[in-house]
């Protein structure tokens, strides 16, 4: 693996994308990479149903967030979606570092790669 940090920004919606964020966050922590899963955009949407047991990857999700994979959530974009209060009952950070948004620049600067799903 050429970069051991990895960051992930989410911006779909679609539970069948972001199956492939949970997945490849986890299988680049389990070969012992750096991970952080920055959810944006529409993907903020999906935390109010990926709390509840009965969703497809509330499973996934849970794996994720017991491994501290997921670093953040866009505060504008939660606001946005109507996810702000699923957001702060997850415990997860709200990031707004760039004009209300998760900005990539504070990764980049940590050396992170920035992969877009």
């Amino acid at each position: 693996m050429e970069s051991n940090r990895t960051a992930i920004f989410a911006f779909k919606g679609n539970p069948i994308c972001f199956v492939h964020v949970l997945l490849n966050a986890i299988d680049l922590h389990d070969r012992k990479g750096e991970v952080k899963i920055i959810l944006e955009g529409e993907a903020t949407g999906l935390i109010v149903g990926l709390r509840r047991p009965d969703h497809q990857l509330h499973l996934l999700y849970e794996k994720a967030k017991k491994l501290n994979l997921i670093d953040a959530v866009c505060r504008a974009c939660a606001v946005k979606m109507n996810a702000l209060a699923a957001a702060e009952a997850e415990n997860l950070r709200l990031a707004d570092d760039m004009a209300g948004h998760a900005g990539m620049a504070p990764y980049i600067e940590q050396g992170y790669e920035i992969i877009t799903l």
